[in-house]
């Protein structure tokens, strides 16, 4: 008796529901593709991605544990 109700406030609301949308104009797509940092980023990330594949990655922890204390230095 009691469901009926609370079932139709449910999908009454599931139907109002929207998602979330991100649009990028052309302009701007163009803009970050020239741009020469997000460039070497994308060449870093394949490079590092090869890496991985092919398990040639090594994590360095001096290096890692070097970047979280500087980090929580100059941040905390």
């Amino acid at each position: 008796m009691y469901q009926k109700p609370i079932g139709k406030v449910e999908a009454t609301q599931k139907a109002n529901w929207k998602k979330d949308q991100l649009q990028i104009s052309d302009e701007a797509l163009k803009l970050q593709q020239k741009n020469p940092l997000v460039l070497d980023r994308q060449e870093r990330v394949d490079e590092l991605k090869k890496q991985v594949q092919n398990g040639e990655y090594k994590v360095q922890p001096e290096k890692v544990a070097k970047a979280f204390y500087d980090y929580w230095n100059e941040n905390f």
